[in-house]
C-alpha cells in the first residue's frame, strides 16, 4: 500500500533503541470458531530489534543485519523479503516513517507450518516493535496495531489472541477488524501434540468448499456458542463445544495422522481439534488430571500402536497454559 506521505518527508527511528517484544503463540479456530476464535498459549516468541544509522536505503537490504535463531531459522531469509521487515516496512509507512539501519535478533520457539500461529507471531511482534521506535507522539493504540497485522494475516483469528492473550473473539465489518478479550477458567489447560511434519496453511486453505450445507453451519454456531460458555463457566462442556463442522474433515486428507490423533482423543471424551490450519492437534483439559492423562496417552501412541510407530510420524508434547497477557513490548537505549 503507497504511503500518504511523500517520501521526502517520512522520518526516519532514531539510531541507538532497541525494541524487544514477546508474542505467545496462537491457536486459531479451536475447533468450531473458524476464522473467528483463537487462544494464546504459553510457547514465546522473542524479537529484538535495534536502530542503526540510517542508511538512506528505503525499501533495500542495505542496513540489514539478522541474528536469527531457533526453530526455521535455516529457511529464513536475511534481507527485505523476511517476514518481520516487510511487516516493519508497512507498520513505518502507515506511521509516516521509513526505515533506517536495523539489528534484527530472534529467538524463534514456535515451530513453523504447524498450526501454532508463527506468522501472526511475527507480524505482531514487528509491528509492534515499529510502533515502540517512533516518536511518541506518532505511537498508535492496540486498536491499530490490530487492525494492521490482520491486513497483513488476512484474518484476526491469530494475531487477536497473539496481542491480547486470553481467549479473543474476532470478527471483520468491512475493512475493519475487532476483537473481544475472553478469560478461561483457570480449570481449562491446553495440551499440543506437535507432529514432525508441516502443512501450509494455503494448502489447507484450498480444501475448504465454498458452500457447506445449511444444517452444519447452523449447527457449527450452536457449538461455537456452546463453547465460549464452557471455556469461561462449564469446562466440563470443553467436548461437546469443540465439535466443529465446517473444516476439519475437509483439510483430514491433507494431515491424515492428526485427524486419526483427534478422532482418538475425542472417542475417549477429550475436547481435540486441529490447531489452526494445522498439523498440531490441540486438547483443551478440564483440569491437571484430565491433562496428564491426554499427555500420558499420545506418548504411548509410538510404544504401542504399530501403525502409529510404521507411519514415521512423531509427536512432541506439551502441557501449557492460557497466556493471559498477550504480547509484551519494552524499549530501552543500546542494542
Amino acid at each position: 500500500m503507497t504511503s500518504p506521505h511523500p517520501v521526502t518527508t517520512l522520518k526516519v527511528p532514531a539510531p541507538g533503541f532497541t525494541a524487544t517484544v514477546q508474542v505467545p503463540g496462537t491457536s486459531a479456530n479451536l475447533g468450531p470458531g473458524f476464522d473467528s476464535l483463537g487462544m494464546a498459549v504459553s510457547l514465546y516468541d522473542t524479537l529484538c530489534v535495534s536502530t542503526l544509522a540510517d542508511t538512506n536505503d528505503a525499501g533495500g537490504s542495505a542496513g540489514l543485519e539478522f541474528d536469527l535463531r531457533g526453530e526455521g531459522v535455516a529457511e529464513l531469509p536475511r534481507d527485505a523479503t523476511h517476514l518481520v521487515v516487510k511487516a516493519m516496512d508497512l507498520a513505518f509507512a502507515r506511521l509516516g516513517y521509513r526505515r533506517g539501519g536495523l539489528l534484527i535478533a530472534a529467538e524463534n520457539v514456535l515451530p513453523h507450518g504447524r498450526g501454532l500461529g508463527s506468522s501472526a507471531s511475527a507480524i505482531v511482534a514487528a509491528i509492534m516493535a515499529a510502533n515502540a521506535l517512533v516518536e511518541p507522539a506518532d505511537q498508535q493504540d492496540s486498536a491499530w496495531i490490530l487492525q494492521l497485522a490482520s491486513e497483513m494475516e488476512g484474518h484476526p483469528d491469530n494475531v487477536a489472541p497473539a496481542i491480547f492473550g486470553a481467549v479473543a473473539i474476532s470478527w471483520r465489518d468491512g475493512e475493519s477488524y475487532s476483537s473481544a478479550r475472553v478469560a478461561p477458567s483457570e480449570a481449562v489447560i491446553p495440551v499440543v501434540a506437535i507432529p514432525n511434519f508441516e502443512v501450509k496453511t494455503e494448502l489447507a486453505r484450498g480444501l475448504l468448499p465454498a458452500a457447506v450445507p445449511h444444517g452444519d453451519a447452523a449447527a457449527n454456531s450452536g457449538r461455537a456458542a456452546l463453547l465460549i460458555h464452557a471455556l469461561k463457566d462449564a469446562p466440563d462442556l470443553l467436548h461437546a463445544g469443540t465439535r466443529d463442522y465446517l473444516h476439519q474433515d475437509y483439510r483430514s486428507a491433507a494431515m491424515p495422522e492428526s485427524a486419526t490423533l483427534v478422532a482418538r482423543l475425542r472417542a475417549g471424551g477429550h475436547a481435540a481439534f486441529i490447531s489452526g490450519a494445522g498439523p498440531t492437534v490441540m486438547a483443551l483439559a478440564n483440569g491437571v488430571q484430565e491433562a496428564d492423562a491426554m499427555v500420558a496417552f499420545i506418548n504411548s501412541l509410538g510404544r504401542d500402536d504399530e501403525n502409529a510407530a510404521n507411519s514415521g510420524v512423531s509427536w512432541r508434547v506439551l502441557k501449557l497454559s492460557v497466556d493471559l497477557e498477550g504480547a509484551k513490548v519494552e524499549v530501552h537505549p543500546g542494542s
